[in-house]
């Protein structure tokens, strides 16, 4: 293809993704607004999946105004290797996204905080980890040092991620109150170089967009499902 061509495209594909998520006039309600629950905010991102098994999707963060869901911006998603399952059910390790919704406690990253960005951010340092030990009082906590009862081989060193934790977000998936085998370090963060082990990931420019979009004063809140069946993000 032409450069022109290529350029043109590259456009038409961008504003596809700028505009993903809301209806058009007279469509009906939004998906935010079908949904069982958002969460109690203002703010929301949505990832959705066309069926459980899929590794890909759309991911679209959305304002609450005058009454109303509106959409922010969108991006393609990308899920776990072995797709996408109830996160209320998950086990560790089946490399699965755990549906639901799910608070967003702060962000990281190896990357400096993205300029005008609000949200609580946490710098990756060389001693800085994320301990998945379950045996681990640490367990599904950033741990820095690595706590003395966690195994490396049962921690990400996350320095070591340079693309994927270039910025992230953390989700209270399993967080709150940890259940050891269910999973830990559920992150939205950047795309690696294909599905992800169980976090959701975004283009890296998505990802700096939507740390300059999230308002912690406003509540948002990450909903994950697929667009019909038993994980439908409408349940959530």
């Amino acid at each position: 293809m032409r450069p022109r061509a290529v350029a043109l495209a590259a456009a038409l594909l961008l504003a596809a993704l700028g505009t993903a998520g809301a209806a058009p006039p007279g469509a009906g309600p939004s998906l935010p607004e079908r949904m069982a629950d958002t969460g109690g905010g203002s703010q929301l991102i949505t990832a959705e999946a066309p069926r459980a098994t899929a590794t890909t999707g759309m991911l679209t963060w959305w304002d609450r105004r005058d009454g109303r869901w509106v959409a922010a911006g969108s991006a393609p998603a990308r899920f776990g290797a072995n797709g996408l399952t109830e996160g209320a059910s998950r086990t560790q390790g089946t490399r699965t996204t755990p549906t639901g919704l799910y608070g967003l406690p702060y962000a990281f990253g190896i990357a400096p905080k993205p300029d005008g960005a609000r949200y609580p951010y946490r710098q990756v340092t060389k001693e800085s980890w994320w301990c998945q030990d379950n045996g681990s009082g640490a367990y599904n906590r950033w741990s820095e040092p690595r706590a003395a009862d966690c195994r490396a081989a049962e921690a990400e060193h996350l320095i070591t991620y340079g693309t994927q934790y270039a910025h992230a977000l953390v989700t209270d998936f399993n967080y709150a109150s940890p259940v050891r085998g269910r999973g830990a370090g559920i992150f939205l963060h950047v795309d690696g170089e294909g599905a992800t082990a169980g976090c959701v990931s975004v283009p890296a420019e998505a990802m700096r967009a939507i740390l300059r979009w999230a308002d912690p004063d406003r509540g948002p809140h990450l909903a994950i499902g697929t667009d019909s069946g038993p994980t439908a993000l409408t349940r959530y």
